[in-house]
């Protein structure tokens, strides 16, 4: 909490000195064609953002009862895990910093240094702490409507044996003599709301999947790949394939491995989801995106802008942010 607190006094007041500088270089309006030249303050005040959000969550479930920090066993754990968090929230504007300040050796560097911490903290909670597969982000986000309706567990039980369920429709009715009040009424269905107090129930009495040996160095291996990747970019250079090729083969090996793998909890199968569809990230990884899919994805999105209304508004800023895009969050990702 206090880890939390004193980060988020730091960023507010350098958020607060980025946005008079913003508003002395820029006036009182904010223009769309300077985007590029402001990235790092709009990057920054997103990151304050998600900082507050961590530490909003973080003292919900600090003083709730029903703690969805649900994997944190110990004190060490949960400190390891608020500074995993908190350093995935700024890695990216921590690079654009270092790049502004000491140029692209400077930016390599501060990369390098966030990837060895990342990868020694999530080793320490795989191997020490037994966390099992790793999420993104490390703590999970607090489900308000459980939470919420978790707070009635012992009326909604009652409630429900009084719900009539449709022979034919099978929809579940309640009657109005037994609903909540209106101030606390959530307006869904008794099931639905059955579903979202087990699905947190779940989620907080299980424990990680135990992976076993082969997993456990399959999941070293997904952890450790960035390190790789970055290790064969300085020694193949930019532009080769090795470092692409080598990244692919160790995330599409890993994951091989604990796709076999039965988890017995939602939360780590989402997970399992999440990287599946992390996948397709490679088509905008370089050297790929530049010599295969960045003339493809500009045709699409300007076929889309010339011949379908409404989409323009979207599509054309796309294309225009796409190449700053794809450099800042594809560029190095392993």
């Amino acid at each position: 909490m206090a880890i939390l607190s004193k980060i988020q006094q730091i960023c507010i007041l350098i958020s607060i000195i980025l946005f008079k500088y913003k508003l002395k270089t820029e006036g009182t309006r904010y223009s769309c064609t300077k985007w590029n030249n402001k990235q790092e303050v709009i990057k920054f005040q997103f990151e304050c953002h998600l900082i507050s959000v961590l530490q909003t969550e973080s003292e919900r479930a600090h003083h709730c009862s029903h703690l969805v920090l649900c994997c944190v066993q110990s004190l060490s754990q949960q400190r390891l895990l608020t500074w995993l968090s908190v350093l995935e929230h700024v890695e990216v504007f921590l690079e654009m910093g270092a790049c502004k300040l000491w140029g692209e050796v400077g930016r390599w560097l501060v990369i390098g240094l966030i990837q060895i911490f990342k990868t020694i903290f999530r080793l320490v909670l795989l191997l020490w702490y037994k966390s099992g597969i790793q999420t993104s982000p490390p703590i999970i986000p607090l489900d308000r409507s459980a939470e919420l309706g978790g707070e009635d567990d012992g009326d909604g039980e009652q409630q429900d044996d009084t719900c009539f369920v449709g022979q034919r429709s099978g929809r579940v009715i309640r009657p109005l003599g037994s609903g909540p009040s209106l101030q606390a009424r959530l307006w869904g269905a008794p099931n639905q709301q059955k579903k979202k107090r087990s699905s947190l129930k779940e989620k907080l009495h299980s424990k990680p999947t135990p992976l076993g040996l082969q997993e456990t160095i399959a999941e070293s291996v997904y952890i450790g790949r960035p390190l790789v990747h970055l290790l064969c970019l300085g020694l193949c250079g930019k532009q080769s394939w090795k470092p692409w090729l080598v990244s692919g083969v160790l995330e599409l090996s890993s994951f091989a491995v604990l796709n076999d793998t039965k988890f017995q909890n939602r939360w780590e199968r989402a997970e399992m989801r999440r990287r599946t569809f992390l996948l397709l990230y490679y088509l905008l990884r370089s050297p790929f995106y530049d010599k295969y899919s960045e003339e493809k994805i500009l045709f699409l999105l300007r076929l889309l802008a010339d011949h379908v209304p409404g989409i323009g508004l979207i599509a054309r800023p796309l294309m225009d942010y796409l190449p700053t895009w794809q450099r800042i969050y594809f560029y190095n990702w392993g």
